[in-house]
């Protein structure tokens, strides 16, 4: 990753908590200098303070970035504090989730380059998957530098319109809640069918864990892998037909709820 024009401009940080902390801990690990990275935040974690950065002081005149990872609510107070860096060369990145980037338009500036991303919780350990998505005034090489940066916790994609946002977070960014979900009820059926609780939830943990990271490696899609498992007649089929019951099974269970996080997502950036 080229951290040049980070180091020879800087880099802000609006808020570090846990997602802004895995990322910088990520870029801090990736050979950016700490003397290169300004963080306001009004509660910094013992871990922030070591790090070295500027902390709550005076912001660079021109950095190359301004990372926004503040909670939603909390934004019409951090805003302000970025103000100076609108309308300029700045590019402002923000993670914070259902915040729209015209929200950045009007709060710093209707010619401030913009990109949002959606990334989601597993970043916290270097698995994550961002989504981004740039306003007209976003240049390709700031686009460059948002996937390289992003990249230092995860896979990173690029969305063709804002609008797919809403989706995104519906599928990978209220997504790992799912899954802990999943990882729960699992835990807790084998429990019922006479495992031990702490054996259970292992037994889940890796099971799933070990079953997401085959999907990613290997060459056949889900479905196949699916089949790969199930034998006629045997243990896998019959679960897989509850499991996939067309009226109370898997498929129309996520499709509801996927639809609801989306439809939530909308109404959040529509301020309802």
């Amino acid at each position: 990753m080229d951290m040049t024009e980070i180091e020879r401009r800087g880099m802000v940080l609006l808020g570090c908590g846990k997602m802004g902390s895995a990322m910088l801990a990520g870029w801090l690990a990736g050979g950016l200098p700490s003397s290169a990275v300004w963080v306001i935040d009004p509660n910094p974690s013992d871990w922030l303070r070591a790090q070295g950065v500027h902390l709550n002081t005076d912001l660079p005149r021109d950095p190359a970035v301004a990372l926004v990872a503040v909670k939603p609510q909390m934004m019409g107070d951090a805003l302000p504090a970025m103000r100076a860096l609108g309308n300029g060369s700045t590019v402002v990145l923000s993670v914070a989730a259902g915040t729209p980037i015209s929200a950045f338009e009007d709060a710093l500036g209707d010619r401030t380059p913009v990109i949002r991303a959606m990334p989601n919780t597993p970043a916290a350990v270097g698995r994550g998957i961002t989504a981004i998505v740039g306003n007209t005034h976003a240049s390709s090489a700031q686009m460059d530098l948002a996937q390289a940066l992003l990249s230092a916790v995860g896979q990173v994609v690029r969305l063709e319109d804002e609008n797919q946002m809403h989706a995104v977070t519906a599928v990978s960014g209220s997504g790992p809640a799912y899954v802990f979900h999943l990882i729960e009820t699992l835990a807790a059926a084998g429990e019922s069918e006479g495992l031990p609780a702490d054996l259970a939830l292992r037994l889940a943990k890796a099971t799933v864990g070990g079953a997401g990271h085959l999907a990613e490696a290997a060459e056949e899609a889900p479905g196949q892998l699916r089949v790969n498992v199930t034998s006629p007649g045997g243990t896998t089929q019959a679960a897989l037909e509850v499991l996939m019951a067309e009226d109370t099974g898997f498929p129309p269970l996520l499709r509801r709820a996927v639809k609801a996080a989306a439809e939530r997502s909308k109404e959040l950036a529509d301020g309802r």
